[in-house]
């Protein structure tokens, strides 16, 4: 379907309007004749014609010109362009893009217009960039026919993980398994993965080592990033100074797991204090159960305000702020917003786990207040977490499906308005990879095609038949075997 050519059109793209850049794709007038905003001057190819830039009449598309292989605008009415324009109910603009070696060269609303072959009608299809998954558990992942979870409780999968990780987890499973969970993500169109990696005494060295291989083997097609995972009280030790420098050398993200103990504040202080003498940014688990009284994320908040913290800091889960009074939840709120902190959820992961009891029926479905975080003006976001392991025993990497169960288990839907940055353009901020997980102009045609023309659609189905593309080019999509993970 896609032509190994280095310029082609994709015409007739739904793609999401609060994906689009909006320096990129937003419409001046000049004169009568709405353009695109950014022209790039210093890039030829990328340069709208001179008759649309002098404000000349714009052709008839019935009768198309072109000026130097780049094809002007018919004429057509200020209304029939702008109507093209306006986003459906579900927020999806009707665009053309071209693609040149690689890049996204032009952004327009789609039009009868012809251009240069090739091009490829999507039909409305919806266009995604590559999704980013920021909390991942890549060393534990597919764990589960070795080491199922006995009761699907969170106590039962920290007791397996551990039993399974010192029993198996020497250099060769750990990169076995962390590979075919990279495998999976880029299959699916995943761009960028941040992974939590347990890292205790002689485990950080082996995982993280790992984690370091397959970082460079990788780098050409996904960016990986790792996040230390300890409690907290670790940092008090001389072995959690030691990962510290690490984390540090080897330039990750330091993290932890926060309970709820006396000595909590220390060690928050223990935390902030490493992470600013080395320039780390902070990543904690928080709040993952269903007590009312579990406030880590207030107190995280409160420590990043009392160390004056600078760098980003990212707090997941933070699942009992669901049970909790409406002043208490103000309260932390207010610090989170003060502290600057994003709020990742793991809906597929907490909807498993939390408020599970033998033999009853769970009473709640486990996520975070993903409503009222984002109507505070604080950055919310999903990922997938676990993947086939005792925390989770199921899942294959693939954030469409986190983007899905989301949207049931959130109610997303009504409307969907700007969600599906969620799990893309603001999930690659809070990581620091301002460029990805958008489409813009000069950027990568880092895509994602679907046949589905509607939320309604895309959500529907599986979407097996995605066309995943990376600079421009069709990935080869083929999923790993499980015939890999045996021994």
């Amino acid at each position: 379907m896609i032509p190994i050519v280095d310029r082609y059109w994709l015409k007739n793209a739904h793609v999401p309007a609060s994906l689009i850049e909006s320096d990129q794709f937003a419409t001046q007038t000049l004169g009568e004749h709405p353009v695109s905003a950014n022209r790039l001057p210093q890039q030829k190819r990328f340069l709208l014609t001179q008759a649309l830039a002098d404000n000349l009449p714009i052709q008839n598309p019935a009768a198309p010109r072109f000026c130097g292989g780049v094809a002007t605008a018919g004429t057509q009415s200020k209304s029939k362009i702008q109507n093209r324009m306006l986003p459906t109910r579900e927020g999806l603009t009707l665009v053309d893009l071209e693609i040149v070696e690689g890049a996204i060269a032009r952004i327009i609303p789609a039009s009868s217009e012809i251009f240069p072959p090739p091009s490829i009608d999507l039909r409305r299809g919806i266009v995604f960039p590559c999704f980013v998954d920021m909390h991942a558990h890549l060393d534990k992942g597919h764990i589960w026919e070795r080491s199922p979870n006995p009761d699907g409780t969170f106590d039962r999968a920290l007791a397996t993980a551990l039993t399974d990780a010192r029993q198996y987890w020497q250099a060769e499973d750990v990169y076995r398994r962390m590979e075919f969970g990279i495998k999976c993500s880029y299959a699916h169109g995943t761009k960028a993965i941040r992974t939590h990696i347990d890292s205790y005494g002689e485990q950080a060295d082996i995982s993280l080592g790992t984690f370091k291989t397959l970082q460079q083997e990788w780098a050409d097609r996904i960016t990986l990033q790792a996040v230390s995972l300890v409690t907290l009280d670790y940092y008090q030790t001389p072995p959690g100074v030691a990962l510290a420098d690490k984390i540090a050398e080897i330039g990750g993200i330091l993290g932890g797991v926060a309970y709820m103990h006396p000595e909590l504040d220390r060690q928050l202080d223990a935390v902030f204090s490493l992470a600013q003498e080395r320039g780390l940014d902070l990543d904690f688990h928080a709040d993952e159960n269903g007590d009312p009284n579990s406030i880590c994320l207030q107190r995280i908040a409160a420590a990043a305000l009392r160390h004056q913290f600078s760098g980003q800091i990212i707090c997941g889960h933070c699942c009992s702020l669901a049970v909790q009074p409406p002043e208490v939840v103000s309260q932390t709120l207010d610090l989170v917003k003060q502290a600057g902190i994003g709020i990742v959820s793991l809906p597929m992961c907490n909807l498993y786990l939390q408020d599970r009891k033998s033999g009853q029926t769970p009473y709640w479905r486990g996520i975070t207040k993903v409503h009222e975080i984002k109507q505070q003006g604080i950055a919310v976001t999903f990922a997938s977490d676990n993947c086939r392991d005792p925390f989770y025993g199921f899942g294959d990497g693939d954030v469409l499906e986190v983007f899905n169960q989301a949207v049931r288990i959130a109610h997303l839907d009504m409307p969907y308005g700007d969600w599906c940055c969620s799990v893309t353009k603001t999930a690659a901020d809070l990581i620091g990879l301002p460029k990805v997980g958008r489409i813009g102009v000069g950027l990568p045609a880092d895509l994602i095609l679907f046949k589905a023309r509607y939320f309604s659609e895309l959500l529907s189905r599986p979407q097996h038949d995605r066309i995943v593309l990376r600079n421009g080019k069709p990935i080869d999509a083929t999923l790993p075997d499980y015939e890999q993970l045996d021994d």
